[in-house]
C-alpha cells in the first residue's frame, strides 16, 4: 500500500470536486455563496462599507463588527435572515463569533482567513454590480420597451 504525499491527496481532492456533477456537494456551497447577503456582509467584514467610487481601491482593513452595526450597514435584511446567514457562514467557517462578557454581552463577528480569501472574490462581484448597473438597467428598460 502507497502513501499519498499531501499535495497529491488535495490534488485528488480538487479532482472530487466538480460543481457540474449533481451529487457535488460544492454545489451547496456555492448555493450559499452566491446568496446577496452573504456577499453583502463578507463586503463588511472585509472593510469594503465604505461608501466610494466604483472601482476604487478599498483602503479599509477587515476587521470586527457587531450584530447590531452588521444590521444597520446591511439596509433591508431581516434579523432573522441575518442571523442565519451568520450562522451558517460561522459553520462554514468563514467568519468567528466572539463572545465577550460584558453587560450587555457583546457579540463582534470577523473573518477569517478562509472567509478573507473569498471575501477578496465578492469584493470583485459588488463592484462589478455597482459599476455595471445602469448599463444593465438599460438593457432591461429596453427589453422592457420590445415587450410591451
Amino acid at each position: 500500500m502507497t502513501t499519498m504525499k499531501a499535495a497529491e491527496k488535495r490534488a485528488q481532492a480538487k479532482m472530487e470536486f466538480n460543481a457540474f456533477l449533481a451529487e457535488c456537494p460544492s454545489r451547496q456551497l456555492l448555493d450559499r455563496i452566491s446568496d446577496k447577503w452573504v456577499v453583502l456582509i463578507l463586503c463588511a467584514l472585509g472593510g469594503d462599507d465604505k461608501p466610494g467610487p466604483a472601482g476604487a481601491a478599498h483602503a479599509d482593513a477587515p476587521g470586527a463588527l457587531r450584530y447590531s452595526e452588521l444590521s444597520r450597514l446591511l439596509a433591508g435584511v431581516s434579523q432573522k435572515m441575518l442571523t442565519q446567514t451568520l450562522r451558517s457562514l460561522e459553520h462554514d467557517g468563514l467568519l468567528t463569533r466572539t463572545v465577550t462578557p460584558t453587560v450587555p454581552v457583546t457579540v463582534t463577528y470577523e473573518l477569517t482567513d478562509l472567509g478573507l480569501s473569498l471575501h477578496h472574490m465578492t469584493r470583485g462581484l459588488r463592484d462589478w454590480a455597482q459599476t455595471h448597473m445602469a448599463e444593465v438597467l438599460a438593457h432591461r428598460e429596453s427589453g422592457d420597451a420590445r415587450t410591451s
